[in-house]
């Protein structure tokens, strides 16, 4: 996954753990080398930062025989270098955002075109609710590629009536999140023949969708693991909150307008829940960064 957070080890984790520094080094040097030896003479360059980190991955994968990796685009999908798996178990695009529009154009449509780029022939896919316009393209696009593309139900589905779903991570966004890594957990344990687990019905090209373009994949009863995985999932720098004495810090990561107001929304609430200091002095800093061709005025409009 990118990007990293405090060091580039956090990129390449196994069993949740970033490698070690010792392993890091090795197949940094095996894999630079490996490269340098095969380079073609003519046109001689490494391959850039992300896709380096990318075949180290993959590499590092490989030689530590791996059950599952689950990987994660750089920008985009279509073009971007993760996408040379040619068979995945599963495939899943989560909530869409206007973000790289240099590269991934400037509407959702164009975005949704590009992240439609990981379908596969044969290979299901899952996303969660999007407007009505990019899911169509989606749609469109796992049609062209062959791909059964489906409709995460919301997570309350998936409780059936029975205890809240609790989640390590805050904010009402990481609920559809949830739903998204419920069904694509499901699909690899249905590929390793566990049961139960509710199956996926494939619906014929050209049914009609009472009212939705693709068709929603069943809810099941979460295992055990599952319910345990979801509460006690971290991700540091991510909707953190870090009380230090009398200031409290609030961290995350949101750099596009709709992960903006998702941040204001979880900053309100988490701000709301903070016990206050007997004598009412309390300092909460919210720090705010942003790179590149991104639009400041626009995301700092959201936070004021």
């Amino acid at each position: 996954s990118s990007p990293h957070l405090v060091q580039v080890r956090e990129r390449i984790r196994i069993n949740g753990q970033p490698i070690s520094k010792e392993l890091f080094s090795k197949y940094f040097w095996l894999v630079y080398n490996r490269l340098e030896e095969t380079k073609d003479p003519v046109h001689a360059s490494m391959p850039a930062y992300f896709r380096f980190l990318t075949i180290m991955a993959f590499h590092v994968f490989l030689q530590e025989k791996v059950d599952l990796a689950v990987v994660e685009v750089g920008i985009g999908g279509a073009y971007d270098c993760t996408n040379i798996i040619r068979a995945p178990v599963v495939c899943g695009v989560s909530s869409l955002g206007i973000d790289h529009t240099s590269i991934l154009g400037d509407t959702m449509e164009k975005i949704a075109w590009q992240k439609g780029g990981i379908f596969k022939p044969g290979v299901p896919a899952f996303t969660v609710t999007q407007p009505e316009r990019p899911l169509e393209v989606l749609r469109d696009r796992a049609q062209e590629r062959e791909c059964l593309l489906y409709l995460c139900p919301e997570l309350d589905a998936f409780e059936g009536g029975r205890r809240v779903l609790e989640l390590g991570l805050a904010g009402t966004h990481q609920r559809s999140n949830a739903a998204l890594a419920l069904q694509l957990a499901r699909t690899w344990l249905q590929r390793r023949s566990c049961r139960g687990l509710g199956e996926l019905k494939e619906v014929p090209p050209g049914t009609e969708l009472a009212g939705r373009p693709v068709p929603l994949a069943p809810a099941f009863q979460p295992t055990d693991a599952m319910i345990q995985g979801l509460r006690e999932t971290e991700w540091l720098g991510r909707t953190q909150v870090l009380p230090r004495g009398p200031v409290t810090w609030y961290l995350d990561g949101a750099h596009t307008t709709s992960s903006v107001q998702a941040c204001v929304r979880w900053f309100r609430q988490a701000a709301l829940n903070q016990d206050k200091p007997h004598d009412g002095s309390e300092v909460r800093v919210l720090l705010f960064n942003a790179t590149g061709d991104r639009d400041m005025a626009a995301l700092l409009k959201l936070l004021v």
